[in-house]
């Protein structure tokens, strides 16, 4: 099959991004830019790609979606036994990234990877829809299953048996990440493929360094 080359081209100038103008709150930057995605009517402006990484190295990404974060992370919820948890458990670190394309925005965050508590779990997971509550019981994630009518048979029994539960309980198998940011970096689309990089290096708890990345 002969190679099929791509020549997209976009100049990125709707906004610049410089030390003066970002906070200083890696944090607090990054909730201008999210309100700014979800001011503007993006869809699904929390969906970030996930990448983990198996205790060879071998990478895998997909999209999830961003439940919450404050100072201490950014939170996503997940199946413990699937493809990620099981890579996260061998190693514990990751890389989220945001891409706000109308934006021409990127966020880059990179860390440690920690469960939440139990308790944090159970509070999100009785928050959801009962019907995604149901499939998270249902759906043994990313194990081979037999065909769709499978799957489908396993939410019809999770859900005679919960049928008379006011409050499905969590699954054991099933809860909160949180990565613990080392480095955020903020990407703004500019010109001449001249972006705008600016990266913040963790020190310690509270303190960052800033510093502008070359393109």
């Amino acid at each position: 099959m002969p190679s099929r080359e791509t020549h997209a081209r976009k100049s990125y100038e709707r906004a610049a991004l410089d030390e003066h103008g970002i906070d200083r709150d890696p944090f607090q930057q990054f909730t201008i830019w999210y309100d700014d995605a979800v001011a503007a009517g993006l869809p699904e402006p929390e969906a970030m790609t996930l990448s983990t990484a198996t205790s060879e190295g071998r990478p895998s990404a997909r999209i999830v979606l961003l439940r919450g974060y404050d100072e201490r992370g950014f939170c996503f919820f997940s199946n413990y036994s699937s493809q990620k948890g099981k890579e996260l458990a061998a190693n514990p670190y990751a890389a989220v990234t945001f891409h706000w394309v109308e934006l021409e925005r990127q966020v880059r965050i990179a860390g440690r990877v920690e469960k939440v508590t139990a308790a944090e779990s159970d509070v999100y997971f009785q928050s959801r829809p009962s019907q995604s509550r149901i499939g998270a019981w249902s759906s043994p994630q990313s194990n081979v299953i037999p065909s769709r009518d499978a799957l489908e048979q396993f939410f019809d029994d999770y859900q005679e048996r919960y049928s008379d539960v006011t409050a499905i309980p969590r699954p054991e198998h099933w809860g909160g990440y949180r990565v613990i940011p080392e480095r955020i970096e903020f990407w703004q689309g500019r010109p001449n493929r001249l972006h705008d990089r600016l990266c913040f290096t963790r020190i310690d708890q509270g303190r960052w360094t800033l510093q502008r990345l070359a393109p």
